[in-house]
């Protein structure tokens, strides 16, 4: 189940794109269908089935018309999951190229339709 949904950026690019922050519960949890929805000037990204978890931010003048033109968005979302994403404590680094360890971050696109 989705703890969290945070929208980190908003541009145009020919379209309005929004970046999205998605915590999950836990590792398994597949339960992610979101849904976008236009109130006046503010853009709400929620989950659907779950009212609760909501994400909201108020548009400009440009974003708006671009919105009511094209009735979608294209989501870029980055998932994370609670207890396990987060600082590194004890970097373990690869020997060929002196790195630390980073631990895996899904990351996905897709567009909604506003409703």
């Amino acid at each position: 189940m989705v703890s969290s949904i945070d929208i980190t950026k908003m541009t145009v690019r020919g379209r309005v794109v929004v970046d999205l922050e998605v915590r999950m519960q836990d590792p398994d949890d597949h339960d992610f269908q979101p849904r976008a929805h236009l109130d006046g000037s503010t853009l709400c990204i929620t989950n659907e089935g779950y009212a609760d978890e909501q994400a909201s931010e108020e548009l400009d003048d440009e974003l708006l018309e671009v919105c009511e033109r094209d009735r979608f968005v294209e989501l870029r979302v980055k998932f994370s999951v609670e207890g396990m994403h987060g600082v590194l404590t004890h970097p373990h680094p690869i020997v060929m190229d002196g790195k630390a360890k980073k631990l895996a971050e899904p990351r996905w696109k897709t567009i909604v339709p506003l409703q």
